[in-house]
């Protein structure tokens, strides 16, 4: 998926902003990799909102299907989620 590897990336650049930090004392240059870094972590933060609310969406939307002879929860609670499991060719809302 796209967004997971935006979100890698910023995850990528951060840890990279913190090694150079490490290595360096001088505060012109500290500075804006602080900035630096802390754009990368509102960043990871908003792909990951942006992600999860794509996720919800995609699921509110998913078809289930369910072969009895196949599936041997079909039809029953899914304990998992406290819902049923829906019946074969319904959608689940």
């Amino acid at each position: 998926m796209n967004c997971l590897w935006r979100i890698a990336a910023e995850q990528k650049a951060r840890t990279t902003y913190d090694n150079i930090l490490r290595l360096c004392n001088d505060p012109d240059v500290r500075d804006p990799i602080k900035f630096l870094r802390q754009r990368e972590i509102v960043h990871f933060q908003r792909f990951g909102e942006a992600l999860r609310e794509v996720q919800e969406d995609l699921d509110a939307k998913n078809f289930y299907c369910c072969n009895p002879s196949f599936d041997k929860n079909c039809g029953k609670r899914n304990m998992a989620r406290g819902r049923m499991s829906p019946p074969a060719g319904k959608r689940m809302k």
